[in-house]
């Protein structure tokens, strides 16, 4: 059975190492500070000037001034600061994020990604996505393994406009945890209940399976 959304969240955030400056991109990738494990003290950057973000506030408890870059509502931890987009936008081109956590519309089996627009429809702008990619140490990419039309969105070549190029680590989707690899996609993890099969199926880039693969847990 594939992943929901919460649970590839849950997922990544085992990828968060204590002393992290951690960027969430917008969508599945802020889902992950509900996430971060026990014993671990990860400082979570947002672009619109922000570090220390806490979880999602509990209904009632929201603060309509307190809002993270896709403009939901946030909560502080004690130490938190704020700043201009100039100044966090330094942090980021200076490389002090650790690890970027993105969505995805489409990842090539090298790397790239593509994120920000689907030709013919209107988009607000490409947003701090560009810069995150071109800066960032590490870039783990949260996504739906498939498209409404069950279409592969894990390919040989992105066919979207580029966000960034030979820059993701990891994917993690639905189906499973892949790390990119020289040889493309390198299965690590499945998801419970899905099959190697079933991946192989969905997956249009180069894929290999690791010989220690195993099934995710939680």
């Amino acid at each position: 059975m594939a992943l929901n959304k919460e649970q590839i969240a849950q997922r990544i955030a085992r990828e968060l190492k204590d002393g992290y400056y951690v960027n969430l991109g917008i969508g599945i990738p802020t889902l992950v500070a509900n996430y971060i494990p026990e014993g671990v003290n990860v400082v979570l950057q947002s672009e619109n000037g922000l570090l220390g973000m806490g979880p999602f506030p509990f209904e009632g408890e929201e603060d309509p001034d307190l809002i993270n870059a896709g403009k939901q509502t946030i909560t502080t931890v004690p130490g938190s600061a704020f700043f201009d987009s100039a100044m966090s936008f330094g942090m980021i081109r200076a490389g002090k994020v650790d690890l970027t956590v993105l969505g995805a519309m489409e990842v090539a089996d090298n790397g790239d990604i593509a994120n920000w627009k689907i030709p013919g429809k209107m988009v607000k702008g490409m947003g701090g996505a560009m810069d995150l990619v071109a800066a960032a140490k590490n870039i783990i990419v949260a996504m739906q393994h498939t498209n409404k039309a069950g279409e592969s969105k894990l390919l040989p070549q992105c066919t979207l406009p580029l966000t960034g190029v030979r820059c993701i680590t990891k994917v993690v989707s639905d189906l499973g945890v892949f790390d990119i690899t020289e040889d493309g996609f390198c299965c690590i993890e499945y998801a419970p209940g899905v099959t190697i099969e079933e991946i192989k199926a969905k997956t249009a880039g180069r894929l290999t399976i690791a010989d220690d693969v195993k099934e995710m847990t939680f």
